[in-house]
């Protein structure tokens, strides 16, 4: 049993403030509290980045869950385990002991286990006549559940960053893409102005990443390409409005063609940046390099109007539409609460909180990385509020959610439906975003 006394380590390791801190915090468990020791496991592997900790260290983290006889971590049921290093270098595969110490030694600097150390530093129990443990001295896994809430929202910022690099990352490869093919297509048609070298600043800014670039390099370089794509833009659409005032009507059309810039997100295809990739195989037209050269047929009519799906969003992936934020909070207002303090202000929050809400309806990491691979970070974050909305009449949330990505796979599910039956539902007056 705990008995709730703060201990210092044995030998010649010395007591810290944190280590304090975190036998005071493992102390403020709430009455009946308990969390499964394997889901809560996996959700620390998902927030290990914002905890500083090694896979090395959660496999002894792992090793040393396994001793604990319950599934359920409960004050209850005890919170020491006791194994020896021995032990623990076994159920690692072979971890070597000075490496089991040293990770066990990372862990409690973490704040994720306590040492309760023995008068001689040894981890035994001792069981009293009926054979009930008595007092055990080992490591406390009381902090894990005492952060059990702050895990869970660690592991949520964790899964909506990478979805938020996934996004930056498609946008980046689109906006490259659009970039290449409209300097082709002013380089062939002879429009005014110095390619060669808004190629060259081109491959300036896509080279200059890093290999392993962070979110802020990311966002600089798509709004660098942004820009840079908004001016070639902007040139070709001088030649257009010259061309037609000459009358060339099929000149015109083919250059408004291909000078449509909300074309991005209605063609967006499935991640494919790697960081490290060569371009495609430069070709040399009219002495300047360009990435890509157009080949093929030209689109069929009617083929952007079919894509498009109608009027009142955009395509986000696979031809399905995103809708406006504020139109999905109005219609799903009960997300609200998962946002980052209470509040929602833009698509980044509602995916941290829709990552929450994943957490909490049982939806595995799987089946919604997989829903936003299909339809797009911000319609997998759309229907998890809807869902949520919904959660009365929904039996298996992961299953529907299961369900619904592969009919987007199918181009047999459309969210907008989903979001008018919600407002229909309501009353006219919807709770707005912070």
């Amino acid at each position: 049993m705990e008995t709730g006394i703060i201990t210092t380590p044995f030998g010649r390791r010395s007591m810290t403030l944190g280590m304090l801190a975190s036998q005071v915090a493992a102390g403020e468990i709430k009455p009946d509290q308990s969390v499964d020791k394997w889901k809560l496991f996996r959700t620390l592997c998902e927030a290990k980045p914002l905890l500083g900790i090694t896979d090395r260290a959660l496999a002894v983290l792992n090793a040393l869950l396994s001793f604990y006889p319950k599934n359920e971590l409960a004050q209850d049921n005890g919170l020491i385990v006791f194994p020896s290093n021995v032990q623990l270098s076994l159920r690692t595969h072979g971890m070597a002991e000075q490496t089991v110490r040293r990770h066990l030694a990372a862990l409690v600097d973490a704040g994720l286990l306590v040492r309760k150390d023995s008068p001689n530093g040894k981890r035994y129990v001792r069981r009293d006549r009926a054979g009930e443990i008595d007092e055990a001295f080992g490591f406390s896994l009381a902090p894990l559940l005492a952060r059990a809430e702050e895990i869970e929202q660690l592991a949520a910022a964790v899964m909506a960053e990478r979805l938020h690099v996934q996004r930056l990352r498609e946008r980046i490869t689109l906006c490259r893409r659009d970039i290449a093919k409209l300097m082709e297509a002013a380089v062939e048609e002879d429009v005014e102005g110095d390619w060669k070298a808004l190629y060259q600043l081109f491959r300036d800014l896509v080279e200059g990443l890093p290999r392993s670039p962070t979110t802020a390099q990311l966002e600089q370089l798509l709004d660098e390409l942004t820009a840079l794509r908004t001016d070639i833009l902007n040139r070709l659409e001088v030649r257009v409005k010259t061309t037609k005032e000459r009358g060339n009507a099929y000149y015109n059309e083919r250059h408004i063609q291909n000078s449509n810039s909300d074309s991005t997100s209605e063609f967006e295809p499935s991640f494919e940046t790697k960081q490290g990739a060569r371009p495609e195989q430069d070709n040399r037209r009219g002495g300047v390099t360009i990435d890509e050269k157009r080949h093929g047929a030209p689109d069929q009519p009617g083929q952007e109007e079919r894509q498009r799906g109608g009027s009142g969003g955009r395509d986000d992936a696979g031809g399905l539409k995103s809708f406006p934020l504020g139109l999905v909070l109005q219609a799903c207002p009960e997300i609200l609460a998962y946002g980052p303090d209470g509040v929602i202000r833009n698509w980044r929050d509602l995916m941290t909180a829709a990552v929450t809400v994943r957490s909490m309806l049982g939806v595995s990491p799987s089946a919604y990385e997989e829903a936003a691979s299909v339809m797009g970070a911000e319609n997998a974050a759309t229907v998890m509020a809807c869902i949520l909305e919904r959660g009365g009449h929904i039996n298996s949330a992961g299953g529907y959610l299961r369900d619904l990505t592969r009919r987007s796979e199918k181009g047999e599910f459309a969210i907008g439906p989903m979001l008018m039956a919600l407002l229909r539902a309501k009353a006219p007056a919807g709770r707005k975003a912070g």
